[in-house]
């Protein structure tokens, strides 16, 4: 008798926090509905055009069925769902381009939990995965197709490790027989570039690519025909007389001598050869994904190692994985030094300018994070990512439409996401603030602003739909603060 009055007493209360609202407040992660509107909302649409609105979007199951005026009332009182979007903005949900589904961190174990309720709450809805246990990331591309996990959309680009043309042949066949989305391929000799993408071309892969020092650069890319080259490799050196003017003692493999004067590349490009390669990729259509992000501690290593989100959201196994350790991948900031700063804001200089160059040209350009490595956290760093696209002089309708459309096209699917589009997939962000004037208000711990002589927070994705199921952005937040929490505790 005693349970049914605390369910009685306790459906009562629900009811009351739905009359008053407060129950939205809460989300309903990981819920599809038959019939979801968004009523009232002004729409960026992702492919390149200003904010329109407001107006209402009707989305069935995880299809979105139609975008218009402001309905009545009587054409939604059978809606499943209804989401009040007075007053806020509707995105189409970002997408990562160069993402790393990890499990370890420096062979400390990091839970996927937490990369994909970061992702999920910065209102990244589809991550492209260009270096994982692969075998683990196909179990979880099946889950979050299924809707099994709060996850992003997940395509999967496997490495192509080789160094025989045959051997190349092979893994790349592997790769298709294995169901990888694309190739991700690393810098090669000659002939080994020229059997990886000529098997990819075969077997209708898509191939990312990044470029090292190499017998290769940018120029045998456009050739040969990659869809998107990753970071910047490879394409002031397609600009050089000869080789970089390397020390005698400098070596490629030591961490700390390859991203010291990796920062001293651009300064010696020469413009007018750099002005043909970029216009190279724009006739060949090899996109750009530049990462401006992932590099941004080697112009200013302070800011880098004292991110605001540091102190609730990274994770122990991360924060151990950044400190400056030769065993670990990016983590080589010892005795940076000012001149290595200053080399490098100069450098971010001309790489932007080179970028900007590329998009006038009629280039691709995409948005990625590259995050796990080098100080920068996940989620966060693609919100970082597009204010430093908006540094490099594109407008912020562009860079939203690179995070986006551009991002969909570069992945093969521009005709079903990116774009807020009746018949398109529902990947959907809200915020109850205007991205085009802050994009800080895309932080999910938003910004502070002062009221009434009172500070308050401001922004934050509230609503993150991928593929028709609703979450609740800040509760997925603060689940990864406690997760977070409890490693620290455990730790």
């Amino acid at each position: 008798m005693m349970n049914i009055k605390r369910f009685l007493i306790s459906m009562i209360l629900i009811g009351i926090l739905s009359i008053t609202g407060l129950a939205s407040d809460t989300g309903e992660p990981g819920k599809r509905f038959n019939q979801l509107v968004i009523r009232d909302v002004v729409i960026i649409d992702g492919n390149g055009t200003p904010a329109k609105g407001p107006g209402d979007v009707i989305i069935k199951g995880n299809t979105i069925q139609s975008i218009g005026p402001a309905l009545k009332d009587k054409e939604y009182k059978d809606a499943e769902k209804v989401i009040d979007g007075t007053g806020m903005y509707l995105l189409p949900g970002l997408v990562n381009i160069h993402a790393h589904i990890h499990d370890t961190r420096g062979e400390k174990p990091i839970p996927f939990e937490y990369l994909y309720k970061l992702w999920l709450s910065c209102g990244i809805t589809t991550v492209r995965d260009v270096g994982s246990n692969n075998q683990l990331t196909i179990q979880e591309r099946e889950k979050s197709q299924k809707g099994l996990i709060a996850a992003p959309r997940i395509f999967l680009y496997m490495v192509a490790w080789t160094s025989t043309p045959d051997a190349a042949r092979k893994r790349v066949q592997e790769i298709k027989r294995l169901g990888g989305d694309g190739v991700k391929i690393f810098g090669n000799d000659r002939d080994v570039l020229e059997a990886l993408l000529d098997e990819a071309h075969k077997l209708n892969l898509r191939v990312a690519h990044h470029i090292g020092v190499e017998e290769i650069d940018v120029s045998d890319d456009i050739e040969l025909g990659v869809t998107s080259i990753e970071h910047w490799y490879g394409v002031p050196d397609a600009a050089l007389h000869g080789s970089q003017d390397f020390p005698h003692w400098y070596n490629y493999y030591n961490e700390s001598d390859r991203f010291r004067y990796a920062g001293r590349l651009w300064r010696e490009a020469d413009p007018g050869k750099l002005k043909k390669v970029l216009q190279g990729m724009v006739e060949k259509k090899v996109a750009w994904c530049p990462t401006f992000v992932i590099y941004e501690a080697n112009r200013d290593l302070q800011r880098a190692m004292n991110q605001p989100w540091f102190k609730d959201y990274l994770h122990p196994a991360l924060e151990e994985y950044f400190v400056p350790n030769p065993a670990n991948h990016g983590s080589y900031h010892w005795n940076w030094s000012t001149t290595d700063e200053i080399y490098w804001k100069e450098n971010y200089q001309l790489w932007m300018r080179a970028v900007r160059d590329f998009a006038k040209m009629g280039g691709v350009v995409g948005v990625g994070e590259d995050a796990g490595y080098i100080y920068m956290m996940y989620g966060f760093s693609v919100i970082r990512e597009l204010e430093l696209q908006q540094e490099a002089g594109f407008h912020p309708i562009d860079v939203i439409q690179h995070a986006t459309g551009n991002n969909a096209k570069i992945l093969g699917m521009q005709d079903k996401l990116g774009r807020v589009k009746q018949g398109f997939l529902a990947d959907l962000i809200l915020i109850d603030e205007n991205p085009l004037e802050n994009f800080k208000y895309l932080y999910p711990t938003g910004v502070m602003d002062l009221k009434d002589g009172k500070l308050i927070q401001r922004g934050g994705v509230k609503w993150v739909i991928k593929d028709g199921i609703v979450y609740h952005a800040p509760t997925l937040l603060a689940d990864v603060k406690k997760l977070v929490s409890e490693a620290r505790g455990t730790r």
